[in-house]
């Protein structure tokens, strides 16, 4: 069981939730952690700045902070090691977004909110999972090659799920 729990601390952020949260379980069944919790917080600039400059001393807004709560020598797998799954999934940590930054960042990318919230909670998820692309030139080229692996495996599932859906309305609309 993948779940997925979300805090809107931002008002403007209220209509991203639901694409958020597909995005969210698609990803995780992406990344194949069954059994584990993704947390996420959809907050405004001025938390993300606090948030930036307590843990990490840069008093400065950014786009998406990551927290995870994994130990760096236990790999997020689909079964994770000594957990009772009737206790309920594993958290692997928390990924804050600042929502006003995200669509700044959309509007100047000629992109929507919701694909630039897609690349962010990518991002954010990459760290939790130990991706870092500040510690090396090679590591960078990891991680953002893997964030376009995902982004475009979500936009594909998407796109099926979309075509699905068409099929099924159809389908509805024709019945008798």
């Amino acid at each position: 069981m993948r779940a997925v729990a979300i805090r809107c601390d931002a008002p403007k952020a209220r209509r991203y939730i639901r694409t958020v949260r597909a995005d969210a379980h698609g990803l995780l069944k992406q990344l194949s952690l069954c059994h584990h919790e993704l947390s996420l917080v959809l907050a405004d600039d001025s938390q993300i700045r606090e948030l930036n400059r307590v843990f990490r001393g840069r008093d400065h807004c950014t786009d998406v902070l990551s927290f995870p709560l994994l130990d760096e020598c236990e790999p997020a797998t689909s079964e994770p090691a000594g957990s009772d799954y009737k206790s309920g999934p594993a958290p692997i940590g928390d990924v804050v977004i600042s929502v006003d930054t995200a669509v700044r960042q959309a509007r100047r990318l000629g992109i929507t909110p919701d694909l630039r919230l897609r690349t962010l909670l990518i991002h954010g998820m990459l760290h939790l999972l130990g991706f870092d692309h500040e510690k090396s030139q090679a590591d960078a080229r990891r991680m953002f090659a893997r964030e376009r692996e995902l982004a475009a495996s979500l936009a594909s599932s998407e796109k099926t799920y979309n075509r699905r859906l068409s099929a099924t309305a159809l389908r509805e609309a024709e019945s008798p």
